[in-house]
Protein backbone atom coordinates (compact mmCIF):
# COMPACT_ATOMS: atom_id res chain seq x y z
CA UNK A 1 0.00 0.00 0.00
CA UNK A 2 1.44 3.37 -0.96
CA UNK A 3 1.42 6.54 1.12
CA UNK A 4 -1.44 8.16 -0.80
CA UNK A 5 -3.77 5.20 -0.18
CA UNK A 6 -2.80 5.15 3.51
CA UNK A 7 -3.54 8.89 3.73
CA UNK A 8 -6.95 8.40 2.09
CA UNK A 9 -7.86 5.54 4.41
CA UNK A 10 -6.79 7.55 7.46
CA UNK A 11 -8.79 10.53 6.18
CA UNK A 12 -11.90 8.41 5.69
CA UNK A 13 -11.60 6.79 9.12
CA UNK A 14 -11.07 10.10 10.92
CA UNK A 15 -13.78 11.96 8.99
CA UNK A 16 -16.47 9.32 9.42
CA UNK A 17 -15.59 8.91 13.11
CA UNK A 18 -15.81 12.68 13.67
CA UNK A 19 -19.10 12.88 11.77
CA UNK A 20 -20.66 10.06 13.81
CA UNK A 21 -19.43 11.54 17.11
CA UNK A 22 -20.73 15.03 16.31
CA UNK A 23 -24.09 13.69 15.05
CA UNK A 24 -24.60 11.60 18.20
CA UNK A 25 -23.63 14.48 20.46
CA UNK A 26 -25.96 16.90 18.69
CA UNK A 27 -28.80 14.36 18.67
CA UNK A 28 -28.47 13.63 22.38
CA UNK A 29 -28.00 17.22 23.57
CA UNK A 30 -30.23 18.95 21.03
CA UNK A 31 -33.44 17.24 22.09
CA UNK A 32 -34.17 19.59 24.99
CA UNK A 33 -33.59 22.60 22.78
CA UNK A 34 -35.90 21.24 20.07
CA UNK A 35 -38.65 20.35 22.55
CA UNK A 36 -38.59 23.97 23.68
CA UNK A 37 -38.59 25.21 20.08
CA UNK A 38 -41.69 23.14 19.33
CA UNK A 39 -43.73 24.25 22.37
CA UNK A 40 -43.17 21.02 24.30
CA UNK A 41 -44.28 18.78 21.44
CA UNK A 42 -41.84 15.93 22.15
CA UNK A 43 -42.95 13.74 19.26
CA UNK A 44 -42.33 16.54 16.75
CA UNK A 45 -39.01 17.47 18.37
CA UNK A 46 -37.83 13.84 18.27
CA UNK A 47 -38.87 13.48 14.62
CA UNK A 48 -37.10 16.69 13.62
CA UNK A 49 -34.04 15.67 15.64
CA UNK A 50 -33.85 12.35 13.79
CA UNK A 51 -34.32 14.03 10.41
CA UNK A 52 -31.54 16.48 11.24
CA UNK A 53 -29.20 13.59 12.07
CA UNK A 54 -29.98 11.82 8.79
CA UNK A 55 -29.42 15.02 6.82
CA UNK A 56 -26.23 15.69 8.77
CA UNK A 57 -24.88 12.23 7.86
CA UNK A 58 -25.82 12.56 4.20
CA UNK A 59 -24.25 15.99 3.74
CA UNK A 60 -21.07 15.31 5.69
CA UNK A 61 -20.29 11.81 4.51
CA UNK A 62 -21.14 12.88 0.95
CA UNK A 63 -18.70 15.76 1.25
CA UNK A 64 -16.04 13.48 2.75
CA UNK A 65 -16.42 11.13 -0.20
CA UNK A 66 -16.20 13.95 -2.74
CA UNK A 67 -13.22 15.59 -1.02
CA UNK A 68 -11.27 12.34 -1.14
CA UNK A 69 -10.18 13.20 -4.67
CA UNK A 70 -8.89 16.68 -3.81
CA UNK A 71 -5.39 17.40 -2.61
CA UNK A 72 -1.91 16.45 -3.68
CA UNK A 73 -0.55 12.93 -3.88
CA UNK A 74 1.46 12.03 -0.83
CA UNK A 75 5.01 11.78 -2.12
CA UNK A 76 6.47 11.72 1.39
CA UNK A 77 5.34 11.75 5.01
CA UNK A 78 5.27 15.57 5.15
CA UNK A 79 2.90 15.94 2.20
CA UNK A 80 0.77 13.08 3.54
CA UNK A 81 0.35 14.85 6.90
CA UNK A 82 -0.28 18.23 5.24
CA UNK A 83 -2.92 16.76 2.94
CA UNK A 84 -4.55 14.90 5.82
CA UNK A 85 -4.62 17.96 8.09
CA UNK A 86 -6.00 20.17 5.30
CA UNK A 87 -8.81 17.75 4.55
CA UNK A 88 -9.63 17.16 8.23
CA UNK A 89 -9.59 20.91 8.87
CA UNK A 90 -12.04 21.38 6.02
CA UNK A 91 -14.34 18.69 7.47
CA UNK A 92 -14.18 20.25 10.94
CA UNK A 93 -15.03 23.69 9.54
CA UNK A 94 -18.00 22.26 7.64
CA UNK A 95 -19.22 20.36 10.73
CA UNK A 96 -18.94 23.55 12.79
CA UNK A 97 -20.61 25.65 10.11
CA UNK A 98 -23.53 23.24 9.83
CA UNK A 99 -23.89 23.23 13.61
CA UNK A 100 -24.02 27.01 13.84
CA UNK A 101 -26.45 27.22 10.92
CA UNK A 102 -28.80 24.75 12.64
CA UNK A 103 -28.50 26.64 15.93
CA UNK A 104 -29.31 29.93 14.19
CA UNK A 105 -32.36 28.48 12.46
CA UNK A 106 -33.74 26.81 15.57
CA UNK A 107 -32.98 29.80 17.76
CA UNK A 108 -35.30 31.76 15.48
CA UNK A 109 -37.97 29.08 15.98
CA UNK A 110 -37.42 29.19 19.72
CA UNK A 111 -37.58 32.98 19.83
CA UNK A 112 -40.91 32.93 18.00
CA UNK A 113 -42.18 30.20 20.31
CA UNK A 114 -41.26 32.26 23.37
CA UNK A 115 -42.89 35.39 21.95
CA UNK A 116 -46.09 33.52 21.18
CA UNK A 117 -46.07 31.87 24.60
CA UNK A 118 -45.74 35.21 26.39
CA UNK A 119 -48.18 37.13 24.21
CA UNK A 120 -51.30 38.34 26.02
CA UNK A 121 -54.57 36.81 24.88
CA UNK A 122 -56.38 38.72 22.17
CA UNK A 123 -59.36 40.78 23.22
CA UNK A 124 -62.70 39.80 21.72
CA UNK A 125 -63.76 41.91 18.80
CA UNK A 126 -67.04 43.78 19.22
CA UNK A 127 -69.22 44.25 16.23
Amino acid sequence: MNLTVATHLTYLALSVTLTVWVARTLHRNGRIFLVDCFHGNEALADAVNQLLVVGFYLVNIGFVALALRFGVDAANLQTALETLSTKEGMILLILGGMHFLNIAIFTGFRRRALLNRNAPPALPHRA
